[in-house]
């Protein structure tokens, strides 16, 4: 942020397009400029770096959008829905994305902050994570700043949450690979700390149970907790393949191609041998050989539902403080088929 607090209203109009006298009026508060003008030049100021005046400040016209690493498709296609929606409200999207020994959750928030944002979603953030100290969501909060969080739940944050409906995903992809015979199904998915798995082995064991009569110790037996990556897949995969399985619900799609990959490492085939469920629908996964089976995570609908919380709590109308759980959609293609003879 420029220390002078002085802005050049040549640049603010160039930089909104907009005329000086426009900028000026918007700079003293004046009558006579639209909604859509007056956010422009706001967004100008931000942009620019300039301070507000004491009187303008509260109303800025950039949202921050704070995501996980990019190479899980994933978390593109929620960025982009999001983006969207807040630039047709007039709202500058500021995306801040995560990477390993890159700058964390709460020091985005705080350059976030310093540049006077009207809001933060988080994608998968800190509040996902069961063991994370979730005191700064907390702070946020009781400074008023709006905030959404998207796939995660931290008790005692009284904010909006929106998620994906990880107990019925698993039941529908266990309720879709036993109607084809199988009956020892693996689940391979992410660390144990993490709020969407511990659902996800919860939906997958009650499903078990229910679909097969396999105990809860059996089906708790056949899940295999690695890494989001397709590494983790890999490894995940060769675990319960030496466990006998005849089908794989994967965590993500990266996972699930990882699955793929160690599954023909075995000189086994997909789906002939071993069939594999992914999670997410992210983009392309149709196109890969053979097309993923997946579970489509609602991210048209939850993204839409985040921007919408959030814009309510800018306006001053509060959200109400549920978890807004969305139903996924199981999507069949070519990488789940009949279970093996003699499986079961």
């Amino acid at each position: 942020m420029a220390e002078n607090p002085r802005a050049r209203l040549a640049d603010i109009a160039e930089q909104a397009g907009v005329s000086e006298a426009t900028v000026s009026r918007v700079l003293n508060d004046r009558p006579g400029v639209s909604t859509t003008t007056r956010q422009a030049v706001l967004t100008a100021l931000d942009v620019l770096g300039y301070e507000r005046p004491i009187r303008l400040r509260g109303q800025s016209g950039l949202v921050g959008l704070i995501v996980p690493e990019l190479e899980n498709p994933i978390f593109p296609a929620f960025a982009q829905v999001m983006e969207t929606l807040l630039a047709q409200y007039g709202y500058t999207p500021v995306l801040c994305t995560q990477t390993p020994g890159g700058v964390t959750e709460d020091e985005y928030v705080e350059l976030l902050l310093d540049r006077g944002v009207a809001g933060i979603i988080v994608v998968s953030g800190l509040h996902a994570d069961a063991t994370a100290d979730h005191a700064a969501y907390r702070a946020l909060v009781e400074r008023g700043l709006p905030l959404v969080l998207v796939n995660g739940y931290a008790e005692g944050v009284d904010a909006p949450f929106i998620s994906d409906d990880d107990v019925t995903a698993m039941d529908l992809a266990v309720s879709h690979l036993t109607s084809m015979g199988h009956r020892r199904i693996g689940l391979a998915v992410g660390p144990q700390r993490f709020v969407p798995v511990v659902r996800k082995r919860a939906g997958f064991i009650a499903a078990m149970g229910r679909l097969t009569g396999m105990s809860e110790e059996e089906a708790a037996g056949l899940v295999s907790h690695s890494l989001f990556t397709v590494e983790g897949g890999q490894a995940a995969a060769h675990h319960l393949l030496g466990l006998g399985v005849t089908a794989i619900v994967c965590g993500s799609d990266l996972m699930a191609l990882g699955a793929i990959r160690t599954v023909r490492q075995r000189g086994l085939r997909v789906p002939e041998d071993v069939s594999v469920v992914g999670y997410d629908d992210s983009r392309l996964i149709a196109y890969t050989d053979p097309p993923l089976t997946t579970v489509r995570q609602a991210v048209g609908e939850m993204g839409t539902a985040a921007v919408q919380a959030l814009l309510d709590e800018i306006n001053g109308t509060p959200a109400p403080r549920d978890e807004f759980i969305f139903r996924p959609e199981l999507v069949v293609r070519g990488s789940t088929g009949p279970a093996p003879r003699g499986d079961g």
